[in-house]
């Protein structure tokens, strides 16, 4: 059994300076994939958009600029309020997406309390697992 914390949220897609589109999204964190968060965006399709990344990437990014490659997260202000930035790259193009710096810090907040920094590899039962396999 495993535990999940999910947040629905709207994030801005950034198209330029001037103009954004609102995109609702879920943040969501398995204690079955500790190391990892996941974001679905909602956009006009059948399926969610589905992202991936290191859950020290978001920790990070809340407070200085962090990653490389795919997915960069950075923080910053606009009009006043403080906001996270995430770069996302693929093959299929880029997106620059703003989300509410306080709603992506409580949503983080409660992932810590559920797996501790520090303590997501014993939510994989690796240690478990190589005990079992060297005793027999």
């Amino acid at each position: 059994m495993y535990t999940v914390v999910e947040r629905e949220l709207e994030l801005k897609l950034i198209l330029s300076p001037e103009r954004s589109v609102p995109v609702p999204a879920r943040l969501s964190y398995r204690t079955d994939d500790p190391y990892a968060v996941h974001i679905s965006f909602h956009i006009n399709s059948e399926q969610p958009v589905n992202w991936t990344f290191a859950r020290d990437l978001l920790v990070e990014g809340v407070f200085r600029p962090c990653g490389k490659g795919d997915v960069r997260v950075w923080p910053s202000k606009v009009n006043g309020r403080g906001v996270v930035l995430m770069a996302l790259s693929s093959p299929d193009g880029d997106a620059l997406l703003e989300a509410p710096a306080a709603q992506v810090s409580a949503w983080h907040e409660r992932t810590l309390r559920v797996v501790p920094p520090g303590s997501e590899g014993e939510q994989l039962g690796i240690d478990d697992g190589l005990a079992q396999l060297l005793a027999q």
